[in-house]
């Protein structure tokens, strides 16, 4: 779109027409649900377009609220199914698209749904993840996600600043942890950008930050499954201070054990699992023993965030 028709908000939503909307629904936004709307037509469209969204992709969008990025989305997309948990904002959403966006009104879908529970979507296969991510369940709904639909090839989630900073951290960054790893299991992962907090309403106590995410051409190559790579990462930072000989001990059965892992693995019983890359804890996975059990629990793949999300 050309810069002399950004500021001209179209079908899009401005900050009057948010609180109009939430005004006549009754709706008032939860911390709970970490609901912060928003308002800004230039910001939506920044967002897709960093996105990259093409005319022939299929977009999902979770948590759309009142549906400011929802109708940006439809603009660029071929479709857009957005999955809504909130009873009030889920029933208001497809009038809302029909009202601003008529002739795109039947290549909108609407999942009123918790979307950690989403396990198939109406219509053609998801190619794109488009999302403004409460920040209190921002990791393991995208895991989920990125798990369930392996079709999804980019993802753009909006996050709190630190939260993104965790996702796209490398190894040997003090803020790289579980979601770092565990989001580096499906995807290239990297900043894409910082959102100020007026852009929306209410104004978070936080800044907001743009997470890339393009999933791998190729899987990790590795004869562990994902269930099992994932419980070497929740070990390796449950305790994350340790070397990896003292961290890994429940999850081998032993300290002995999990320096004899480690050494088949090529990775030193020395060090830390801020140190390691996703493919350095496939490979410990790959020589755990047939007596090691996981002294803590495992992650069931997409869901765990590890307790580090925020």
């Amino acid at each position: 779109m050309s810069k002399s028709t950004t500021d001209d908000p179209g079908p899009l939503l401005g900050a009057a027409d948010i609180r109009e909307l939430a005004a006549a629904l009754g709706v008032r936004p939860t911390k709970q649900r970490g609901q912060n709307f928003v308002i800004d037509a230039n910001t939506v469209r920044r967002i897709v377009r960093t996105a990259e969204v093409r005319p022939d992709d299929v977009v999902v969008e979770i948590g759309p609220g009142l549906g400011s990025l929802t109708l940006g989305l439809l603009e660029a997309a071929d479709r857009v199914t957005a999955v809504e948990i909130d009873e009030v904002l889920a029933a208001a959403l497809p009038s809302t698209v029909a009202a601003r966006l008529p002739e795109r009104a039947d290549r909108f879908a609407l999942v009123h749904r918790d979307a950690m529970h989403v396990t198939e979507l109406p219509g053609p296969a998801p190619t794109a993840l488009v999302a403004n991510l409460p920040y209190n369940v921002a990791v393991p709904v995208l895991l989920h996600m990125l798990a369930t639909f392996p079709t999804i090839d980019r993802t753009l989630v909006m996050v709190q600043s630190e939260v993104a900073d965790r996702l796209a951290a490398r190894p040997g960054n003090k803020v790289y942890g579980v979601p770092s790893v565990k989001a580096n299991w499906y995807a290239e992962v990297k900043r894409a950008g910082a959102i100020g907090r007026n852009v929306f309403w209410p104004a978070p106590n936080v800044d907001s930050g743009l997470v890339s995410l393009v999933r791998r051409d190729k899987p990790i190559e590795t004869s562990a499954s994902r269930d099992e790579v994932f419980a070497v990462v929740d070990a390796a930072f449950a305790q994350r201070r340790k070397t990896l000989r003292a961290a890994l001990s429940g999850w081998a059965g032993s300290a002995a054990a999990a320096e004899a892992a480690l050494v088949a693995a090529g990775v030193s019983p020395q060090a830390r699992g801020e140190a390691l890359t996703v493919e350095e804890f496939a490979r410990i996975a790959e020589h755990k023993g047939p007596g090691g059990t996981p002294g803590i629990r495992q992650s069931g793949g997409a869901h765990a965030s590890g307790g580090e999300q925020a």
